[in-house]
């Protein structure tokens, strides 16, 4: 029982020697300085400048199909007769658009009987002719700012009436702007407008 008190205050006497050298190692941190002024920056004033007006952005462009298909040297006038719908020139859409080009692409929609087309841009032969089949074949054209007006002539209608093709208009970023098909009598045309904002 001595053993184990004498242990006791043994450990006692040497935690409180340590904690006492500690203590003498180690100083503590004054307190910041009471006194100081605390410095407020002045209040900025804003610019007496006007911002700049706001720009309204213009109203994209309107195409009317009635006035693409009035002038009759370029295009042939509708001979419908009962039950035959596919003699007249066929409006596949106007499509507001950033890219600089496009591609039109283009392949028989139905049977691959020998259906034949031209294709214009602008009222200008960019494709004086092309045999449409099961792949699709394309064209790309420079967008020019304001209407880029693509015309597809019907050469022929095939084996089996009338001219069919499926079509996508795609931008050049790859995404696709417009995409359909036209069925169309030899002579008539189908349009496609891209209006390059």
């Amino acid at each position: 029982m001595k053993k184990i008190f004498l242990i006791i205050a043994v450990a006692t006497f040497s935690l409180q020697g340590f904690s006492q050298e500690l203590n003498s190692k180690f100083k503590s941190i004054p307190a910041k300085n009471a006194n100081k002024k605390e410095v407020i920056p002045p209040k900025e004033e804003a610019p007496k400048e006007n911002p700049p007006a706001l720009v309204e952005k213009s109203a994209p462009l309107q195409v009317n199909p009635d006035e693409l298909f009035k002038d009759t040297n370029l295009y042939k006038q509708e001979s419908n007769v009962e039950g035959i719908y596919y003699r007249r020139n066929q409006f596949l859409g106007n499509f507001n658009t950033n890219a600089v080009t496009s591609t039109v692409m283009y392949r028989d929609a139905a049977f691959v009987d020998g259906d034949k087309v031209k294709v214009y841009l602008n009222d200008k032969v960019i494709e004086p002719e092309v045999s449409l089949d099961g792949e699709f074949k394309s064209v790309k054209i420079n967008l020019v700012k304001g209407i880029n007006k693509i015309d597809i002539e019907a050469l022929n209608e095939g084996f089996a009436s009338p001219n069919t093709a499926e079509f996508k208009v795609i931008d050049d970023k790859g995404a696709v702007i417009s995409a359909s098909e036209w069925n169309v009598g030899t002579g008539y045309k189908a349009v496609i407008v891209l209006v390059k904002e």
